[in-house]
């Protein structure tokens, strides 16, 4: 009998928890959490927008264990190059994630050389290949078939130190084959070349504010006390990119910098565009046992767009030209997604890669469906075509209503298209205030002039009867008025001829 009793209560509950049981992984599974900042800076869940899908070591590809690896880039052709620093080499990939060749130095007219330590990798369009060889403080510049074109060594100038030493680190190039150098200890900024290997001077100084508070403690201390300070001195740059308009997008390494990523015009100023809620710099939000975000790589995309590598957590940081946060991904861990110490970002195919110098591997990232419509909807509003973003961010919006980036787009597209009213509520969606104020401004202005001639007619019809009101009181006052004095005098003359009668 209880068991009877209890059957119908037993089956029900095991209904309900195969119902509340957590679904099968999908294809699109992440080791990591993927969330994005709200108007608040609240971290909100979010679709991932890439999700890892193979790993490879050098054992994979046959060409031994990587050791620490320094930089990768990929070139207009399509091959792959990755600076295996520890190994003193460079592995060329194909596409197809072949071995292409293994280039472990060069001849320099007749004698053989040998690289050490390469940390940094470029090439132009092209297909020379740019290697920071650092510990042989030399940039090293080949010919698509590995032949030596020229190198650039110890830079003589008068606004160098006599005990200077070249140790570069980092390396890209302009459209005018300027070539740029990172190089250790060097805090003035960039060191640019021209086209000839002849230093022309630096680019991009970081400025470094006092802080007042040590500075009138500095005035207090002793000499000892003094001596443990932190010298007023600023921080260097650990990588750079270049766009095809030629401005350079360099990251800084003081994790506690207030503009971590810049653009960098000709003249050397900072103009990257900071336009979303919050500033570029990664995490808003963070444990201050991990700390701010501190990127090691930037990876110049299509578009506008732009991705930061955060070497501190591990994450991946992708930005519009306007500064708004469009998707993260990424984070510390030993699972496939995961990285130790992250080094560089490519991008080839349509995949993201990053080049992990713990693990000695490459992760290629693979763009899911929320990812492509976004890069899809930024594409078109970069180039213009607001009207065809607007399908795609409806898209996005199905899979993410949360995503305030896609109202925003919306806004401003019906903006551009004069739907003033209905931009209004997606401005509003979006928290976008100052699109919001544009749009009710034009909103407004399109009210009055849908309804002056109306309105016009209104006031008219209104100042009539107001004026005819006013004339009808005023005869109105008169013919009463005279029919007062009439009344006054009937009664006077009436007085008198009574008075004349008696």
């Amino acid at each position: 009998m209880i068991a009877k009793k209890w059957l119908p209560a037993v089956m029900a509950a095991s209904l309900l928890l195969c119902y509340a049981a957590p679904a099968p992984a999908s294809a699109e599974s992440t080791p990591y959490e993927s969330y994005n900042y709200n108007y608040w800076e609240e971290a909100v869940p979010a679709p991932a927008a890439y999700v890892p899908d193979r790993t490879l070591s050098g054992k994979d590809l046959g060409v031994g264990d990587f050791l620490d690896p320094g930089d990768m880039v990929v070139a207009a052709s399509g091959l792959i190059y990755i600076a295996d620093s520890g190994n003193g080499r460079i592995i060329c990939l194909d596409s197809d994630w072949k071995v292409n060749k293994v280039i472990s130095g060069f001849d320099n007219k007749g004698k053989a050389e040998k690289f050490k330590n390469p940390s940094g990798l470029y090439v132009n369009q092209e297909g020379n290949l740019f290697i920071a060889d650092t510990d042989n403080g030399r940039i090293v510049v080949l010919s698509p078939e590995g032949d030596l074109l020229r190198m650039i060594e110890q830079p003589k100038s008068d606004i160098l130190p006599a005990d200077f030493k070249f140790i570069p680190v980092k390396v890209t190039v302009d459209q005018a084959e300027r070539v740029y150098v990172i190089a250790k200890g060097i805090f003035e900024g960039i060191m640019q070349f021209d086209k000839n290997g002849d230093f022309i001077g630096y680019v991009g100084t970081n400025k470094v504010k006092r802080d007042y508070t040590e500075y009138l403690w500095r005035l207090l201390s002793t000499k000892a006390q003094k001596a443990q300070m932190a010298l007023f001195v600023p921080t260097e740059f650990s990588n750079i990119d270049v766009d095809s308009k030629g401005f350079l997008y360099a990251t800084n390494i003081d994790p506690g910098s207030k503009e971590p990523i810049k653009r960098l015009n000709p003249s050397g100023e900072d103009v990257l565009k900071r336009f979303g809620y919050f500033d570029v710099k990664g995490d808003i939000r963070f444990r201050i046992s991990v700390g701010p975000s501190k990127f090691t790589d930037i990876k110049v995309l299509a578009n506008g767009m732009y991705s930061a590598l955060d070497a501190n957590q591990g994450k991946v940081f992708t930005y519009n030209d306007e500064g708004d946060l469009l998707y993260v991904y990424g984070g510390k861990g030993n699972q496939v997604g995961t990285f130790k110490i992250p080094a560089a970002i490519e991008f080839s195919n349509g995949n993201q890669l990053v080049l992990d110098r713990g693990k000695g591997n490459i992760v290629i990232f693979k763009p899911t469906r929320f990812g492509t419509s976004v890069n899809q909807a930024v594409g078109f509003h970069y180039n213009g075509e607001d009207a065809r973003a607007v399908p795609v961010w409806k898209e996005v919006l199905k899979l993410n209503s949360n995503y305030d980036i896609a109202y925003i787009g919306i806004g401003k597209s019906l903006l551009m298209d004069k739907s003033n009213k209905e931009a209004l509520k997606y401005f509003k969606l979006g928290m976008d205030r100052d699109g919001y104020s544009v749009a009710f401004k034009r909103y407004r202005r399109e009210v009055m002039q849908e309804h002056f001639g109306t309105f016009l007619t209104v006031i008219m019809i209104l100042v009539s009867g107001w004026l005819a009101f006013r004339l009808f009181r005023f005869w109105r006052r008169k013919r009463l008025s005279g029919r007062s004095r009439q009344a006054s005098q009937n009664l006077k003359e009436g007085k008198a001829h009574e008075a004349g009668f008696h």
